[in-house]
């Protein structure tokens, strides 16, 4: 049953990578599939944690970001290949996700996703992830890490994969960056550093959002790693239109808004957790 629902979604995805220059909607997508449309939106959105209509918006902004970048085409041009019908109506659409105008984005000339393709996985059934199973990472689980991180990159705003990728070779050097797997795959990440409490990166395989992941890293860390400290974390502004629920998911574990910031010319807030006993201590 459950490599069926994979099956059917990762053609879904198939469908639409193909498709992203044309008009497509819920219905039309569910058509192609010969599926009913309100069984797809439910089984998408539990799924990948964006409704079809989301994921197609942000994979065309994302791609004709990269033409903004990389090519030499009118704005115009980019933005009915998006699929909007003016340029005016897809600046402001652009400016909603990635803060600056296609015209500043490209004289920037910093290309970063807000969603790459998604890839379905199979997971293993009936294991059961504790804390105990997350570990330092090692040098050869940075393949695995990587595939990870492609696809939760809506939650980390200006991802630079090749930045990343030697920050990350650095953390795993400095024993900051901690992994667990479900069978061969990477299903959460993060990287900690222990002298300030500081979470640079935390993240959970879109999957496995309803399976605990985010309880089981807080509990490592207020348990084992960090026990009776003050963490730190930084995500989306409240309002903000990329953000697809890391705020709320923050908040739900107990974090509480703090500072507004700007990290590299996003606009983003830190988030503070406070340990039960700290008030006690502060005394």
């Amino acid at each position: 049953m459950e490599e069926q629902r994979i099956a059917l979604l990762s053609e879904v995805i198939a469908f639409i990578e193909a498709n992203l220059q044309e008009d497509l909607d819920l219905e039309q997508v569910a058509a192609a599939l010969h599926y009913s449309k309100y069984h797809l939106h439910r089984m998408f959105t539990q799924t990948v944690g964006l409704t079809i209509h989301a994921y197609i918006r942000r994979r065309r902004l994302t791609e004709a970001a990269r033409a903004l970048v990389f090519s030499r085409r009118s704005i115009l041009d980019i933005a009915l290949s998006a699929g909007y019908t003016s340029q005016q109506t897809f600046s402001g659409v652009f400016k909603d996700l990635y803060k600056m105008t296609p015209a500043q984005f490209r004289q920037v000339g910093s290309f970063y996703p807000l969603q790459l393709e998604y890839t379905l996985e199979v997971p293993p059934q009936n294991v059961r992830l504790t804390k105990e199973a997350i570990r330092l990472a090692r040098g050869e689980d940075i393949p695995a890490w990587m595939s990870l991180t492609r696809q939760v990159i809506n939650g980390f705003p200006h991802w630079v994969e090749t930045d990343y990728r030697k920050r990350l070779g650095q953390s795993i050097a400095y024993r900051r960056a901690f992994i667990l797997f479900d069978g061969p795959l990477a299903v959460g990440a993060m990287i900690l550093s222990q002298r300030s409490g500081h979470i640079h990166f935390w993240a959970i395989h879109p999957q496995y959002h309803a399976r605990g992941l985010w309880e089981l890293f807080l509990d490592k860390l207020t348990g084992d790693l960090m026990p009776g400290r003050v963490l730190t974390t930084t995500t989306y502004r409240a309002g903000d239109k990329a953000d697809t629920g890391y705020r709320q998911t923050l908040l739900l574990l107990g974090f509480r808004e703090d500072t507004l910031l700007t990290e590299f010319g996003y606009p983003t807030q830190r988030f503070l957790f406070l340990p039960p006993n700290h008030a006690q201590t502060q005394r």
